[in-house]
């Protein structure tokens, strides 16, 4: 069976079966007048209640003010509560580590984790993080990122091209998204 198309008369369950890119999903909340910003998570929360209940989710627009004033950063200020990767912060440390600098998402998660440290432990973590020959975790968002990885480190030889007609397969099929063997019948 293919990939069902993302319509108000999908319902919820299988929704959840299948993989949609965001831009997919952000397609289907403008036609639905649903919100469109937000993660890829946010965005299929959203559709998950609008599909169970024909209803826009009500999310509160909770803002967390910043815990640290953006002109006042130092090596010895603390990063706060509520971290958020913003352009000051990018030209702090970008200033502090070099041209560079990337907000990557291992050295987001120890920003988020460490609202008691310092700046100055945060460029340490940002080296440590860099060296580091262990691989990030993926996120779930980021299914075909995984999948690939996944891909490669099964089928040597096979070339990226091969990798994407069984990522297609497999996001055309009913259930999880995750690389197997099997997948390769495609090629």
């Amino acid at each position: 069976m293919n990939r069902p198309l993302l319509t108000k008369d999908l319902n919820p369950e299988e929704f959840n079966d299948y993989y949609f890119l965001k831009e997919e999903l952000k397609d289907f909340c403008r036609c639905e007048g649903l919100k469109v910003s937000g993660s890829k998570g946010e965005l299929e929360k959203r559709i998950v209640y609008y599909l169970s209940t024909g209803e826009e989710l009500k999310e509160s627009n909770i803002n967390h003010p910043s815990t640290q004033i953006s002109s006042e950063i130092s090596l010895d200020s603390k990063l706060g509560e509520n971290f958020k990767c913003s352009e000051d912060k990018r030209m702090f440390f970008e200033n502090e580590i070099g041209r560079t600098f990337r907000f990557k998402v291992k050295f987001q998660k120890w920003l988020k984790a460490n609202p008691e440290k310092t700046y100055r432990d945060a460029i340490d973590a940002y080296y440590e993080i860099q060296n580091s020959k262990e691989k990030t975790q993926i996120d779930k968002q980021f299914q075909y990122n995984q999948y690939i990885r996944d891909f490669f480190e099964d089928n040597d030889g096979k070339s990226l091209d091969d990798a994407i007609k069984c990522w297609k397969y497999k996001k055309s099929l009913k259930g999880h998204n995750k690389y197997e063997k099997s997948d390769l019948e495609i090629l």
